[in-house]
């Protein structure tokens, strides 16, 4: 078996439920993260290239997974609808309306997901639910941290109108590095 192979085998294995998912919290159903999941292992090793280690091969394929997703995204905009088509038939398109006061919250913060551009919900889950930082986001997606910032505050702005159970309040924190003289 060749070394691409090995480590495409080896990340399914033991990565693929995580790489999952991340394309499940992204796309918000499970027929469109499947989709991305696969067109994002096919362009990572169709070259038959062996990434370095698993961490990498992770790595790569989650920003592959987030860069399909936000082009399915942009495609998706650019299509004009079919005459007769119901906008709500198409969820890439559909605004999803907020769910009852009886749907507990992780509902509520899928649903509010939903409603958010395919940018903005790239941005927001990197930032919350993946636990990166501004510039890691930034750094993931291509953008400037400045972008990545606006992007944050539309998306949260939209969220807390959407699902006004679920606490978005975020704790900044910057690290104190006293001088050496000072005590």
């Amino acid at each position: 078996m060749s070394a691409w192979a090995t480590m495409l085998d080896r990340l399914v294995r033991e990565r693929g439920p995580a790489l999952f998912g991340y394309a499940y919290v992204l796309a918000g159903d499970r027929d469109h993260a499947e989709d991305l999941l696969q067109d994002a292992l096919v362009r990572t090793f169709r070259s038959g290239r062996a990434l370095g280690s698993l961490d990498s091969a992770h790595a790569y394929v989650k920003r592959a997974i987030t860069t399909a997703f936000v082009d399915s995204g942009r495609r998706a905009k650019a299509r004009p609808l079919a005459a007769g088509v119901d906008v709500r038939d198409r969820p890439d398109l559909a605004r999803v309306p907020d769910p009852s006061g009886a749907v507990d919250d992780a509902l509520d913060l899928r649903a509010a997901l939903l409603t958010l551009a395919p940018r903005e919900r790239a941005c927001v889950v990197l930032r919350y639910l993946e636990d990166m930082t501004v510039a890691g986001v930034a750094s993931t997606l291509g953008l400037a941290e400045g972008t990545v910032k606006r992007y944050l505050s539309d998306g949260v702005a939209r969220l807390r109108e959407a699902a006004p159970g679920v606490d978005f309040t975020e704790i900044e924190t910057a690290p104190v590095h006293p001088q050496g003289g000072a005590r």
